[in-house]
Formats: structure tokens, C-alpha cells, sequence
């Protein structure tokens, strides 16, 4: 009766193949994935790489269908695990298919843990039956844990089934649902079976004879999707990640086959020592796979065989190119990131090293400033040399085992005899940004022959391009960073020389009037408090300009009336009045110190420009919530054009020896402090400044000095 539903269930399966493949030849309707649109694929036009993989899972069911059949005919054990075999790989088909699909849906492929869990549950079911083949227990009942991974399979099946379902949109539902209910009938109809196995300990003949009838009529269901819509396989798009992991599997799987096969055959035809030498030869088996497995050179011609007989194009370039931005935009040092440029292209050629050449400025020498499984030189290249200019001219990647056996390809490329002598070096790439070489990667040989067709240079032209100019830009934000220390140090030395051209020039008319009021006790008193101050300014000006320290002590309450009235005794040290009317005795915060130097600025502007026969007035009151601090005269004044334009600008000043950066460091820190500074100023007629500051509200002197944590 098995051998009957088997046979039959196997013919079904083999025509609906030879269906599939005459609906690609002859432009009959066949299926297509379960998403939008109704592209037509030509007939007679190459089988993409998901209708192979849909082919191949029906004929892996028809192949594992004829295996039942013939079990009933023969005693053989090999049957038996043949058969467990492609029942496993009639799995892995429509897995994959399903992954594949779930990939074509409208809300993206499944993520990391989907995959991964597929792959898990797949080798917990494939291992049983390769252990029990090679320690030769094929006859024995399967175990609890087997039948576990047995019923995993087809729940993961259910789970893809109706998340492939569920992600599509309602105008490609009608389209997926005969295929998402052929495969959800079989699948469901193994959870079933396994695990009335799994509570009754045994097999159910009856069930397994059932089996291939529900098999077989799910076929007619497929059918009538294939039927619904054209051209759905032909959208399904395999990733080579994909590929390369499925072929991967198949070779793990043929080799454990034949490992199980030979150790099978071990057993009983080694006499006594049959056991010791299958276990022997199991165990050096696994040790030679896990090395296979884990060798980097293997993986590489397995990629490259891949990329070679699979696929049109040998790179799936969205991936190369989301995978290289990534590298180079994950920032870090210039040394890693210059590092991870050779890792980069080296990864694209399956190389295991290389380094990179690049100057440090123009018309520097190209020197070695990373490197990457490659030796440390010392050799630098200028940049007349014959071997950069044809980098710089042509632009070519340059393949040094070409060039030793044809040189007149390269004309006018002579290279540097350390490239020469290097036995590992096989290409050298040019990194060029706009029309500047701004150096070169060598690469070491691969791991696996490359052919280097016009797509791989291609890539590596166009990568080498990203990465110039992303070490152009590194370089160029490195001298912005540099050129800004040194204008923040221009800055600095400015206003420090400023302030020291105001110390300078307040000694000198106190020297100056010294002759004439040297006499005068309160002239003498003045004296030494201004020679006192300058010089404790002077300090504290060459320590902030060698250490760039700001000045010492946080914000605090100070006291306006105690800061004017030293104003007006500099002034007097100079021969000068500074009148002082309606002094409210008010407070701000600030550093008391560059407060000071602040409103000295603007006091000792004003006198500079008012006369000896002029007034300079400072004024001090509360102007609502606020300090209003005014400091004006009757000088020169100033144009309107001047005030809104220059006057806070640095470098510009009305004096003929003023450096024009007081006023502006006086703006700043006023605003800094959450002030403003008004101007009204007529030519010929006098300036009025109004410093407006917050109010320090003080109710002792204690509570003045109390350092602001902010």
C-alpha cells in the first residue's frame, strides 16, 4: 500500500516539475513570489535563482517520495537512512524557500534570529541521523530528542508560512494563499504525526502511508497558484550570503553523508577492531571538517565560486557598498581609519593584507602610515617619481604579476624597486581625490586566484574614490582643527596684547605726570596702587597667555561703586577727571577682575577721545531689574555707520594706534555675562554707552564673595 501512495505521490511531484520547466520554455503561466506588481518574465529567458530553488524543493519531495516507495522493497539499513536523509533536505528546500519569500515581502526579510534558528533547528535534525548512521544504530527507534528537532521542523515551516502571509498586502494575498495553504496542509499534518510519536513512543504505520498522500495532494493546491498569476518565481532573488551558506550546507551535508556512509561501512567490515576504528575515524573526521570549516583561504574560493557560477555579476553591490561607507564612517583615530581603508578593498579581493602609502602635505613624500597583515617599511616614493605620476595620470589599479610579464601594457610606469622585490605584493591601487594622488594601497596576493575582470577593478576604482575622499576630508578637518587652535592662540595673544598696550600706556602718563605731581602724597598713594595692579595684571596676563588659564575664581557678586571709583583714581594718575555722579551702591556678577578690565576699556576710550577740557562721566543705578552702568563724554563721537558696522568688530578702531579687539572683548564678555551694550554717539558732539547687567541683589558683604556654582 506505502509503495503504491509513494509511487504515485512521486510521479505527481515529478510532473509538476517538468510543468515548472515547460511553463519557463514555453511562456505558459508559472508561478510567481507573493508581492505587488505583474512583471512577465520572457519565455525561453535564464531561471533565476529562486526558480532553481523552487525546482529543486519539489524535486527534492520527489526524490524523498521515490526513497519511501522503495523502502518497502528492499531490507537494506542504507534505504532507511537515505531516505531520513532526503526527507531532511526536502526540509532545507522549502525553508529556504519560504526565507527566500519572506525576503520578497512587502515589510522586509526576516532578521538575524529567523535565520539563525532555521539553521539551528536544521542541524539538530540532520545530526541524529548522521550519528546514528556512522555508529551504525540505523534499525534503532528514534529518540525523544530526535523526534523534538523533528517536530521543530515543521513548526518553523507554520511560523514562515504565516509570516510570509501576513506581510504581504491585500492585493497579493489572493495571489500567495494556494501555495501558503499546500504547504501549511503539509506541514501541519507533520506536527501532527510527530507528535502523536512523541506520545505514544513509536511510529504509526497508518500515518506514515497517509503522509504521502497529503504530499501529493497538496500539489494540485500549488498548482492552482502557479496557475493564478505569472511569472512569480522569476522575482524571487537569492542573496549570495544566502547561496554561499546554502551551498555551504550541501557540502557540510554530502560530507557528513559520505562520513557516516564510510564509518557504516567501517563497523562491519573491520572485524573486531570495526568499532575503535569507526570511532577513530569519526572523531579525525569532525577535527578535519571543523578545520575545513573554520579556514579563511576555503571560504574565499567557496565565495568565489559562488559569486562565479551563480550569478551574473560577482558582487551584490548594495551590500559592498552599505558594508564599506560603514567601515570608513565608523570613525575613530586617522590611524584606524586609515587601517580599515586597506581592510576594505583587501575584503573585496578575498586579500589577507596590504598597506597604504599617503603625504602628509603636498609635495611631501608618499610614506607608509598604515598597514594590515603586511610588513613595516620605511621606503617613501616623492612625487615626481615616474611610479606616482602614472598613478596620478592614469589612474589605473596597477597589476604587478601583469606587469612583470607584460610591461609594455603599463607604458610609462617604471616602479620602485621596493615594490619590485616584494614577492606578496599583487596590486596597487591609487586613492585619488579630484585631481590630486593623495596616495596608494598595495595589496598582498589573495587567497584564491581572482580573476580581475573589468567589474572587480571597476569596484576597486570606484571604492578607492570613496575612501580618498574620505581621508581628504579626515586631512582636511585635521589642518581645520590645527588652523583653529592657532586662531583661537592669534585670538588670545591679541587681546593679551591689548590689554598689556592699555597697562603700558596708563604707566606711561603716570610717569609722564609724575614730574609735575611727584610731590602730591595723594598722587604718590595713587602711584603705587596702579604700579601694584598693573603689575599683578601683567602676571596674570602671561600665565593666561602661556597656559591659556582662564581667570581664576567663578563668577561672584561685585561691587560697582568700589570698582568705579579705582577707575577714577587710574584717571586721576593720568592727569585726567572722571566724574562720578549718582553712584547707587549696586552689585553684578561677573569676575571681578575682567568686569574691571571691561569697563577700563570703555572709560579709557572715552578719554582718549574727549579732550582735557572735555567731561568723562560714569554713572551708575538700577534700571529696573537691572544695572544700568553709563559712561559717557563730550568727545569726538562716532558715525552711525561706524557704530552698526565696526564698532564691536575686532581689528577695527577709530584710533590710529588702537588694535580694534578691546571693544569686541568687551562685547563679548558683557554678553556672556546675559548684558547688552546700547551706543548713542553723534560725530563732534560725544558718546554715551549704556552697559546694562543683571542685578546682584546683596545683603552683606559675605554673601557677595559667595562663589556662583554655575
Amino acid at each position: 500500500m506505502s509503495t503504491a501512495v509513494y509511487g504515485l505521490a512521486t510521479l505527481v511531484h515529478l510532473l509538476f516539475a517538468w510543468y515548472l520547466w515547460r511553463a519557463r520554455r514555453s511562456g505558459v503561466p508559472a508561478p510567481r513570489p507573493a508581492g505587488p506588481g505583474d512583471t512577465e518574465a520572457p519565455a525561453g529567458a535564464a531561471a533565476a535563482p529562486g526558480e532553481l530553488l523552487f525546482r529543486g524543493a519539489v524535486l527534492a519531495t520527489a526524490l524523498w517520495c521515490g526513497l519511501e516507495a522503495a523502502r518497502e522493497l528492499t531490507t537494506d539499513l542504507a534505504w532507511l537512512v537515505t531516505a531520513e536523509l532526503a526527507d531532511w533536505l526536502r526540509y532545507a528546500s522549502w525553508l529556504l524557500l519560504l526565507l527566500v519569500l519572506n525576503g520578497s515581502a512587502r515589510r522586509g526579510a526576516p532578521g538575524p534570529g529567523i535565520r539563525w534558528g532555521v539553521g539551528l533547528v536544521l542541524a539538530a535534525a540532520l545530526a541524529p541521523i548522521v550519528l546514528r548512521a556512522a555508529l551504525g544504530h540505523v534499525e534503532t527507534p528514534p529518540g525523544q530528542p530526535q523526534l523534538v528537532a523533528q517536530l521543530a521542523l515543521p513548526l518553523f515551516g507554520l511560523f514562515l508560512v504565516e509570516r510570509m502571509f501576513r506581510s504581504l498586502g491585500d492585493d497579493s494575498r489572493w495571489h500567495a494563499k494556494p501555495m501558503c495553504l499546500g504547504l501549511a496542509i503539509v506541514f501541519a499534518y507533520d506536527v501532527f504525526r510527530v507528535s502523536e510519536a512523541l506520545m505514544f513512543g513509536a511510529w504509526d504505520a497508518d500515518t506514515r502511508v497517509a503522509r504521502g498522500a497529503v504530499h501529493m495532494l497538496a500539489v494540485p493546491v500549488l498548482l492552482a497558484g502557479a496557475r493564478r498569476r505569472r511569472d512569480w518565481i522569476q522575482r524571487l532573488q537569492v542573496s549570495r550570503a544566502a547561496a554561499f551558506h546554502s551551498v555551504t550546507m550541501v557540502l557540510a551535508g554530502a560530507y557528513l553523508l559520505l562520513l557516516s556512509a564510510f564509518g557504516y561501512y567501517v563497523r562491519y567490515a573491520g572485524g573486531s577492531w570495526g568499532r575503535a576504528l569507526q570511532i577513530s575515524l569519526v572523531c579525525a573526521a569532525l577535527a578535519l571538517f571543523a578545520a575545513v570549516v573554520l579556514s579563511g583561504s576555503l571560504r574565499s574560493r567557496l565565495r568565489v565560486f559562488v559569486g562565479k557560477h551563480f550569478f551574473s555579476y560577482r558582487y551584490d553591490y548594495r551590500e559592498e557598498w552599505l558594508r564599506f561607507t560603514a567601515m570608513l564612517s565608523a570613525g575613530g583615530a586617522p590611524p584606524e581609519v586609515a587601517q580599515r581603508v586597506v581592510r576594505g578593498l583587501a575584503s573585496m579581493v578575498e586579500c589577507p593584507g596590504g598597506a597604504l602609502w599617503l603625504r602628509s602635505e603636498a609635495g611631501a613624500p608618499y610614506t607608509q602610515v598604515a598597514r594590515w597583515n603586511a610588513g613595516r617599511t620605511e621606503e617613501a616614493e616623492p612625487p615626481a617619481s615616474a611610479f606616482c605620476r602614472f598613478l596620478h595620470e592614469r589612474g589605473w589599479v596597477v597589476d604587478l604579476d601583469e606587469f612583470r610579464s607584460s610591461p609594455a601594457r603599463y607604458d610609462g610606469l617604471a616602479l620602485p624597486h621596493w615594490l619590485l622585490a616584494s614577492s606578496n605584493a599583487w596590486l596597487v591601487v591609487p586613492l585619488q581625490a579630484a585631481d590630486e594622488l593623495l596616495g596608494f594601497v598595495v595589496l598582498a596576493r589573495p587567497r584564491t586566484p581572482i580573476d580581475l575582470n573589468w567589474e572587480v577593478l571597476d569596484l576597486l576604482k570606484t571604492a578607492s574614490r570613496q575612501a580618498a575622499g574620505h581621508l581628504a576630508q579626515m586631512q582636511a578637518t585635521e589642518a581645520l582643527l590645527e588652523a583653529r587652535k592657532f586662531d583661537a592662540f592669534n585670538r588670545m595673544s591679541a587681546f593679551v596684547v591689548h590689554d598689556l598696550k592699555n597697562i603700558v600706556t596708563q604707566l606711561s602718563l603716570m610717569l609722564k605726570n609724575a614730574e609735575r605731581l611727584h610731590d602730591n602724597p595723594e598722587f604718590q598713594r595713587d602711584m603705587l596702587l596702579t604700579v601694584e595692579s598693573s603689575l599683578d595684571k601683567m602676571r596674570r596676563l602671561m600665565l593666561q597667555l602661556r597656559e591659556g588659564a582662564p581667570p581664576p575664581g567663578g563668577a561672584r557678586g561685585v561691587e560697582l561703586e568700589p570698582l568705579v571709583q579705582r577707575l577714577q583714581a587710574l584717571a586721576r594718575s593720568q592727569g585726567r577727571a572722571l566724574e562720578t555722579p549718582a553712584l547707587e551702591r549696586l552689585a553684578t556678577r561677573g569676575h571681578e577682575d575682567r568686569l574691571e578690565r571691561v569697563l577700563g576699556h570703555l572709560v579709557q576710550n572715552a578719554l582718549d577721545a574727549t579732550p582735557a577740557s572735555g567731561r568723562v562721566w560714569v554713572k551708575v543705578q538700577r534700571a529696573g531689574g537691572q544695572v544700568g552702568i553709563e559712561i559717557g563724554d563730550t568727545g569726538s563721537g562716532m558715525t552711525e555707520e561706524f557704530v552698526q558696522t565696526r564698532l564691536f568688530k575686532p581689528f577695527s578702531s577709530t584710533k590710529g594706534s588702537g588694535m580694534g579687539v578691546g571693544s569686541y572683548e568687551s562685547a563679548q564678555y558683557v554678553r556672556e555675562l546675559g548684558g547688552s551694550i546700547q551706543v548713542a554717539s553723534r560725530p563732534g558732539e560725544g558718546t554715551v554707552l549704556t552697559v546694562t547687567l543683571p542685578l546682584f541683589e546683596a545683603h552683606g558683604r559675605a554673601e557677595l564673595m559667595r562663589v556662583d556654582a554655575g
